[in-house]
C-alpha cells in the first residue's frame, strides 16, 4: 500500500490501515517498514466488529481472535462506503495495485507487452510484477482493432469462433473468470443473422490469485524466484468481405515472487492467546 500510496491521494483519497495489533507494536512495524500512513489500533476490535469483517473462525482463546478478514473499504467524504475488497481466506488479499485498476479503471505504471497481429493491435499487463503468497492481482488485456475489423463475443451462436482468453491452470495461482466488455450487436443481412461482435476499443480482465508458499515454491522457474504465467488470446476477425481463419495470441506474464515479512515483533508487544491485547 505503501507504494500506491500517492496514487490514491491524486484521486482524492486518504490511506489508513486498521488492525487489532496494540499500537506500540504498530508503531514499530511503521518504523521497521517505513511506512507513512496511518496504522490504527483497535486492540478490542470494537471498530472490526462495527464493520462486521470480524474473523471468527478464531476460537477465544487463540492468538489471533479478534482479527477482521483482510480487506479494503473504499469510502467517500460523506463517510459512505463505495467499493469494499475482500476474501475469505484470511492469508488471501487484493493488492492496492488491483484495487486502483478496479476502482479507477487505471494503468498508469503498470509494464505492457504489445503484439501487432493482421487484424489488431494487443497489449496486456499486470496490475502487481511482484506478488505473495496470497496476492490478488488484475491481468489486463487491451485490443484495438484495425478499421473495418471485428471480432465475436462469448456467446455468438453461430460457426464463427468467439474470443477466448485462457491462463494455464497451476497449483501456484487460481484463475479467476474473465470479465468482458459489452458487445454490441451486428446484422449480418447475407445469411440472416445476427451477431454480438466487438470493434474498435475494448478492455478485458481477470483476476489472478497466487497460492500458499507451499504451492508456489515448486513452480518458480529454475528454483529461482520467477514465476511464469502463461496464456492465450484466441479470436476470429472479420472485415465487411471476407472472415479470416482463427488466430491465437500467445500470452506471458514473467512475476517476481517474494517472501512475506515474518520478523516477529519483540516478545513484550507480541499479543498473547486470550489476553485480548
Amino acid at each position: 500500500m505503501e507504494q500506491e500510496k500517492k496514487k490514491f491521494e491524486q484521486r482524492g483519497l486518504k490511506v489508513a490501515a486498521l488492525s487489532y495489533d496494540s499500537s506500540a507494536l504498530l508503531a514499530g512495524f511503521a518504523k521497521r517498514r517505513s511506512i507513512t500512513y496511518p496504522l490504527l489500533a483497535d486492540s478490542a476490535s470494537r471498530v472490526i466488529r462495527a464493520f462486521d469483517i470480524l474473523n471468527e473462525n478464531f476460537p477465544k482463546d487463540h492468538e489471533w481472535s479478534g482479527v477482521p478478514f483482510p480487506g479494503t473499504f473504499i469510502i467517500d467524504e460523506k463517510g459512505v462506503v463505495t467499493a469494499k475488497y475482500f476474501e475469505e481466506d484470511h492469508r488471501d488479499r487484493y493488492t492496492a495495485a488491483s484495487i486502483l485498476a478496479k476502482s479507477f479503471r487505471t494503468a498508469e505504471g503498470v509494464s505492457w507487452t504489445d503484439v501487432v497481429t493482421p487484424h489488431l493491435r494487443l497489449r496486456y499487463a499486470a496490475t502487481d510484477l511482484i506478488v505473495r503468497a496470497g496476492s490478488r492481482i488484475e491481468l489486463a488485456i487491451e485490443v484495438e482493432l484495425k478499421p473495418g475489423m471485428h471480432v465475436y463475443a462469448p456467446g455468438v451462436q453461430t460457426t464463427y469462433k468467439p474470443i477466448v482468453w485462457t491462463v494455464e491452470p497451476s497449483r501456484a495461482w487460481a484463475v479467476h473468470p474473465a470479465t468482458f466488455p459489452k458487445a454490441r450487436t451486428l446484422q449480418l443481412p447475407a445469411i440472416g443473422e445476427t451477431v454480438p461482435v466487438y470493434e474498435g476499443k475494448m478492455r478485458l480482465s481477470r483476476d489472478l490469485s497466487i497460492g500458499q508458499q507451499s504451492e508456489v515454491r515448486p513452480a518458480l522457474a529454475g528454483g529461482g524466484n520467477e514465476l511464469v504465467v502463461r496464456g492465450a488470446f484466441r479470436y476470429q476477425a472479420c472485415d465487411d468481405r471476407q472472415c479470416f481463419p482463427p488466430a491465437t495470441v500467445p500470452l506471458q506474464w514473467t512475476l517476481r515472487y517474494e517472501a512475506h515479512d515474518n520478523q516477529r515483533a519483540p516478545a513484550d508487544l507480541q499479543r498473547k492467546a486470550g489476553s485480548g491485547n
